[in-house]
């Protein structure tokens, strides 16, 4: 080819075409990458609430059980009282997303 006002020509079109073709993959593995940390971090959340319901009802009825000297029925009383808080918190967690 030669020099001259078809090569620049050529070349800002051949920049515009590189640049349309990549713009929508981008975004798009953007977006799918946003996805996935938004599943991840859901899937996080649920993990330690669930978790922390049930270690929360356990200490408060291993404290119960201190406080009334009723080794260990108090804290076995509280794990049902734990798995309905976490399974609860799962529901309103996983649930619809608020519409801030």
């Amino acid at each position: 080819m030669s020099e001259g006002p078809d090569k620049t020509a050529f070349e800002q079109r051949l920049q515009a075409a590189e640049g349309a073709a990549k713009g929508p993959v981008r975004e798009s593995a953007a977006k799918q990458a946003g996805s996935a940390q938004r599943a991840l971090a859901l899937a996080m959340r649920l993990g330690v609430e669930l978790v922390a319901a049930m270690v929360i009802a356990v200490v408060i009825g291993w404290g119960l059980d201190k406080l009334f000297h009723t080794k260990p029925w108090l804290m076995i009383a509280m794990v049902p009282v734990g798995m309905a808080a976490g399974i609860r918190n799962l529901v309103r967690a996983s649930g619809k997303p608020d519409k801030r």
